[in-house]
């Protein structure tokens, strides 16, 4: 048995598994939908039991507590990397102002083989937010308002962004670039029947230029074109906060040969019924991701800085640093003859 791991700790194969973990670092750069996740799930297995191996059979390592403590923060790194390949999550989704989060709204969805789906429980409603922009449209804070549930039936607010999240039951909501305009539209067929959704206008304001989408009505072979004629203080060269609550914007729609200019509560009739455009609206994107093995590999990471910090104190404990300046130049010259 002690053969084996002895074998099974070779250098050469911890070589060889830091050589496959590199391949699997770049095939799997980007996160490509083709590309499986035991590409790095595989390597990290073996350095662990490459590393593991190592630690029972090698006595410069399982008797000394510093380097000790330093491999086995090594390993369960490669472990916790490894079961967070296999569980995590990551996706984008937008969310329009006034609407509740969505499972069926999420986009470019990634997870490991592992992962549970508890994003189901995870429930909250977006407001509005606001955006700084310094000169040049250099993105400052973003506030994303939204609405949690309190537990006792009711709802309370929540201000999130970038750098501070939303966290539910280990998922984590960032705020991102990608958020815009958009606007709130009824159709009502021939027959009566009405619909109210909304259509999102290009990310703003990164796409200023191109507020544009077009929409297939019901029954319909021809999609209707629309344009958000934006009324902002958009300033490319002055600080300026993107509000969607003090902007306003005209609704151009093409259909065909007719080109008609909306305000909100105004409609137009086209073929197969009428579509009314009701208000403006906001929209923000948001990166979502999961991890459960974050907090133990900050952990980790600490027990092995600590180890090998431990293992150099009490190597220069045990071979203290000689001091020239407190010795003779007697002393000093012997010791050089005695070297020789």
């Amino acid at each position: 048995m002690m053969r084996w791991l002895r074998r099974l700790a070779s250098t050469r194969l911890t070589l060889l598994g830091m050589a496959l973990l590199a391949v699997g670092a770049s095939l799997s750069y980007g996160n490509p939908a083709e590309v499986s996740a035991w590409v790095l799930i595989a390597p990290l297995l073996f350095l662990a039991l490459n590393l593991l191996a190592a630690i029972i059979t090698q006595p410069g390592i399982n008797r000394r507590p510093g380097l000790l403590l330093f491999h086995l923060g090594l390993l369960s790194i490669c472990v916790l990397t490894a079961i967070g390949q296999l569980t995590y999550f990551e996706s984008r989704v937008e969310v329009t102002q006034d609407s509740v989060f969505e499972l069926s709204a999420m986009q470019e969805v990634q997870q490991g083989p592992w992962h549970l789906g508890e994003l189901g429980k995870v429930q909250f409603v977006q407001q509005g937010y606001t955006v700084e922009y310094r000169p040049g449209l250099v993105r400052g804070a973003t506030r994303s308002h939204i609405l949690l549930p309190d537990g006792k039936g009711g709802w309370k607010a929540e201000v999130v962004g970038d750098d501070t999240p939303l966290i539910i039951d280990g998922y984590r909501f960032y705020t991102t670039f990608n958020k815009g305009f958009a606007a709130v539209l009824t159709w009502i067929t021939e027959q009566g029947e009405a619909m109210t959704g909304t259509i999102h206008m290009p990310s703003y304001p990164l796409f200023d230029y191109k507020q544009a989408n077009s929409w297939l009505p019901p029954g319909s072979e021809e999609e209707i074109k629309f344009w958000l004629r934006l009324e902002t203080d958009f300033d490319r060269e002055a600080d300026w906060l993107l509000d969607g609550a003090k902007t306003h914007a005209v609704l151009v729609v093409n259909d065909g040969d007719q080109r008609v200019e909306l305000q909100p509560g105004q409609g137009i009739d086209l073929p197969g019924g009428h579509l009314r455009y009701e208000a403006l609206s906001t929209w923000m994107g948001y990166k979502i991701f999961y991890d459960p093995t974050l907090k133990w590999l900050f952990i980790a990471a600490m027990i092995t800085v600590f180890g090998l910090c431990l293992h150099y104190w009490s190597k220069f404990q045990d071979q203290p640093m000689d001091q020239p300046e407190d010795q003779s130049p007697e002393q000093l010259a012997g010791k050089a003859q005695d070297r020789k």
